[in-house]
C-alpha cells in the first residue's frame, strides 16, 4: 500500500546507504513521510534504524542518497542545517543537558515559530504548551534533568525537540528501556501531537506500542527495507511480523 497521492510529502529519502568505517549498514533505504502522517520504522535490535536516522540527520561519516525535505534537498547538509528547516531529532540516547532543569533544557531548543509553505501558520509550541502536554514536566520545571529518572529525561528529550516548532520528528526508540506506565504516556502523547497536525518518523521495535500509534510501517532487515504498507496491512500478515519482527 502506498501513501495517498494528495497528501503533502515532507520528507522522502531514496537509495540510502551508509558506512561505518568499512562496514556497509544501509542498502539503498527509500521511505516517505507525509504531512500529518505516523510512520513507524520497524526492526530488530541492529537491523539498521538508529543509522537510518542518523543518516537522515546528516550525522554519519559516510552516506549517500537522495534525501529531500520540505522540498529542499538535505543530502551533504550538516545537522544544524537539516534542524534550522524543522526537522526534529529525538536519539534514543536521551542526551540531555543534565546539569540544567527542565525548565533550561527546554530553552535550549528554542527557535522561531514556522509557517507552511502555503503561508499557514505552523503549529507553535510554547513550555505552557508542553507542560500541559507532559504534566510531569510541568511539576518539575526547577529540577535538574540529572536527577530524573529515564522515563522522565525521555519527555525531556521530546519537549526540548518539540520548542524547535519542528514540521516533523524523527523519534528513535521511545519505548525502549522505559517502565510500562511511560510506554502509555508516551504513546498517548504521540496520539496528541498526530491530532495537533505534528508528524512522525518512529524508530520501534514493540509492536503492540507501534502498532497503536502508527498509520503506515517499513519493516528494516539487516540494512534493507523488506516490507511497506499500511499498519494493519502488517498486523494482519503473520508471516512478515514472524520473519522480520519476533525476537
Amino acid at each position: 500500500m502506498t501513501r495517498p497521492a494528495s497528501r503533502q510529502t515532507l520528507l522522502s529519502v531514496t537509495g540510502l546507504n551508509a558506512w561505518y568505517g568499512a562496514a556497509h549498514i544501509l542498502f539503498d533505504v527509500s521511505l516517505e513521510v507525509g504531512r500529518g502522517e505516523v510512520v513507524a520504522l520497524m526492526g530488530r535490535n541492529g537491523a539498521g534504524k538508529s543509522t537510518t536516522f542518523k543518516s537522515i540527520m546528516g550525522l554519519m561519516d559516510r552516506s549517500k542518497g537522495v534525501q529531500s525535505f520540505m522540498g529542499h534537498d538535505t543530502s551533504g547538509l550538516q545537522p544544524y542545517e537539516i534542524a534550522r528547516l524543522g526537522l526534529g531529532y529525538v536519539p534514543e540516547d536521551r542526551r540531555i543537558f543534565s546539569d540544567l532543569t527542565v525548565a533550561e533544557n527546554l530553552e535550549v531548543g528554542r527557535q522561531p515559530a514556522r509557517r507552511w509553505p502555503d503561508g499557514t501558520a505552523a503549529l507553535a509550541w510554547t513550555p505552557e504548551a508542553l507542560y500541559t502536554l507532559f504534566p510531569h514536566l510541568g511539576a518539575m520545571q526547577g529540577r535538574r534533568a540529572g536527577q530524573m529518572s529515564g522515563g522522565e529525561q525521555q519527555m525531556i528529550t521530546v519537549a526540548r525537540t518539540l520548542m524547535g516548532n519542528p514540521y516533523l520528528v524523527l523519534l528513535d526508540e521511545p519505548s525502549e528501556g522505559v517502565a510500562p506506565i511511560v510506554v502509555e504516556q508516551m504513546a498517548d502523547m504521540i496520539l496528541g501531537l498526530k491530532k495537533q497536525g505534528v508528524s512522525i518518523l518512529l524508530s520501534e521495535q514493540n509492536v503492540p506500542f507501534a502498532e497503536l500509534v502508527s498509520d503506515r510501517v517499513y519493516v528494516l532487515e539487516k540494512g534493507q527495507i523488506r516490507y511497506s504498507g499500511s499498519m494493519a496491512e502488517l498486523m494482519a500478515d503473520d508471516s512478515v511480523r514472524r520473519e522480520y519482527l519476533t525476537v
